[in-house]
């Protein structure tokens, strides 16, 4: 890991479970997917899309546990609710 910043954005699936979707990291050649990270499962590709489509946003107290998983493996992250364009 580098000590740069990553930005992150936390979002809540229908089943109470948190997802961590880094839209700045590709996960494919042609930029369809982005990386990710779930509890169970860690890392992965995901459609930014369509993971927004069917979750909402997470708040604080929802993703705390997840953001303290991501930062004890080394990531510096910087919190947002949306991509830039």
């Amino acid at each position: 890991m580098s000590n740069s910043k990553t930005f992150v954005i936390f979002r809540k699936w229908k089943n109470d479970g948190i997802i961590a979707l880094f839209p700045n990291e590709p996960d494919d050649i042609q930029g369809r997917y982005c990386m990710s990270y779930e509890h169970v499962g860690q890392h992965g590709g995901a459609d930014y899309t369509s993971v927004i489509a069917v979750t909402k946003q997470a708040t604080p107290d929802e993703y705390a546990n997840l953001e303290a998983e991501l930062e004890s493996i080394g990531y510096i992250l910087e919190v947002r609710m949306r991509r830039s364009r």
